[in-house]
């Protein structure tokens, strides 16, 4: 057997992977995340009157603070096998990588072990964060306030 006829035998064997189900399961679950989010806007509006831009940022803070405890629970990571990126959504998806990293340092202490292991990862994401605001603000600013364009 030659590595050509070797290459078609395996691909014959490899498993399928079903693209348009996980497609959908992310399509499905990451609206269900949306639908979430706009309950919560609307409830923050209506029930406690807050201003729109209030309660977009409590709607903020409610969304990652489900997310912190789903992960803390233990919850998130099975509901992310099945449901796939769709439950990645950035917000979500930031806070259960900050939860999870300061989980894993809890045994080394407050300082040591949890604040650091969440400013590992949170660190990088800030710093890239800002150097782009940086980038993309200076770009911005000089191609329509500057009169270039």
């Amino acid at each position: 057997m030659n590595e050509k006829q070797l290459k078609e035998r395996a691909w014959r064997h490899h498993p399928k992977v079903p693209y348009l189900r996980h497609a959908l399961t992310a399509f499905v679950s990451g609206g269900l995340v949306g639908v979430l989010g706009q309950g919560l806007l609307v409830m923050y509006q209506s029930v406690f009157r807050m201003q729109e831009s209030d309660a977009l940022t409590m709607m903020s803070v409610s969304v990652m603070g489900v997310a912190a405890l789903a992960t803390a629970f233990g919850w998130y990571d099975k509901l992310a096998q099945k449901c796939g990126a769709g439950l990645f959504v950035p917000i979500c998806g930031f806070a259960n990588s900050l939860t999870a990293s300061a989980l894993e340092g809890k045994s080394e202490g407050l300082i040591h072990g949890i604040g650091s292991g969440m400013f590992k990862l949170a660190g990088t994401v800030i710093t890239y964060g800002v150097v782009a605001a940086v980038i993309f603000g200076s770009l911005r600013y000089l191609l329509f306030e500057g009169g270039i364009v």
